[in-house]
């Protein structure tokens, strides 16, 4: 698989083929110039969303022949400015990119390395942040060894995070960093929450820091929820201003549940503010873009 080169700095030295490149569009932020005049706070806020995508299947019903154009309408209707994916493939990764078009890009890689498998793919508006960094860990014993799985859990887990810089927001930078925890195992989930307790111990902690992932567990119901927020994380849902209705953030394509479990966060450093947190229930001729409901959140940064 190809590379695309960047000036963007990689930590860690992973020797594989990263898919850190492309574009996707979405946001109605305007291109900024030098005349421009300073921004308003409202338009300063940072739209975030946490999407488990479902995997690209050709099983029917809920193919991504079919949920392609209804995540498409979904993603372009938000404005958003970042966007921590879940399950994506390689080619469904593509296509998101080609449906959101020429003003986003993306970095991730395959939780198998390179291509294969999942990805844990951060999206973003070019015109509102630059990336500085980015690295990836494996949720195991052994972080950086690509594809690593020693917990007994059911999957290849992993964190792709990056540091951004805000080009609306006087450059300030932050990090954003996106995962998946396994599904099987508490024993793999516990674990890996500790080690991205420990990693996010090790960021730079004078930036803010947003969270964003499936954690498949529920919210104030599980220690991986308690280990999060005692890495000195808070949860966007409870410190938001303002709240949609809540869901059930994982349905299976079966009806909404009112008031269920969310298992997808947005988590921040206190010193972030979140003005307002929302469950997307959005569907198309009763096709759901995916069998979860994105998570989203409006911040502002400090």
């Amino acid at each position: 698989m190809p590379i695309k080169h960047s000036r963007v700095t990689r930590r860690l030295g992973l020797k594989t083929a990263i898919a850190a490149a492309v574009a996707l569009p979405l946001s109605s932020t305007a291109p900024l110039t030098a005349t421009a005049a300073a921004p308003d706070r409202s338009s300063r806020r940072l739209e975030v969303m946490s999407f488990n995508l479902r995997y690209a299947s050709t099983s029917e019903p809920n193919s991504w022949a079919a949920r392609r154009p209804v995540t498409r309408e979904l993603l372009r209707r938000e404005s958003l400015h970042v966007i921590g994916t879940q399950e994506g493939l390689y080619q469904q990764v593509r296509d998101i990119e080609a449906d959101l078009g020429p003003n986003f890009d993306w970095i991730g890689t395959g939780r198998a390395g390179g291509s294969r498998d999942e990805f844990m793919a951060i999206f973003y508006d070019t015109r509102r942040l630059a990336p500085v960094e980015y690295d990836h860990f494996w949720l195991s014993d052994t972080p950086n060894v690509i594809g690593s799985n020693t917990w007994g859990g059911g999957s290849i887990r992993m964190v792709t995070w990056v540091r951004f810089r805000d080009l609306r927001d006087g450059e300030r930078e932050f990090h954003f960093l996106n995962t998946h925890l396994d599904n099987a195992s508490q024993n793999a989930r516990a674990r890996a929450a500790q080690l991205i307790a420990e990693r996010i111990a090790g960021l730079d902690r004078s930036l803010p820091l947003v969270v964003t992932g499936d954690f498949n567990v529920a919210a104030h119901k599980n220690p991986v929820y308690d280990t999060m927020l005692g890495a000195g994380l808070v949860d966007t849902w409870d410190t938001a201003a303002e709240r949609s209705k809540l869901y059930a953030t994982f349905h299976g394509y079966r009806p909404l549940i009112p008031d269920g479990d969310r298992i997808d966060w947005v988590l921040t450093t206190p010193g972030v503010t979140a003005h307002r947190a929302s469950i997307n229930t959005f569907s198309a001729n009763g096709q759901f873009p995916s069998d979860h409901l994105p998570v989203q959140a409006s911040l502002a940064l400090g």
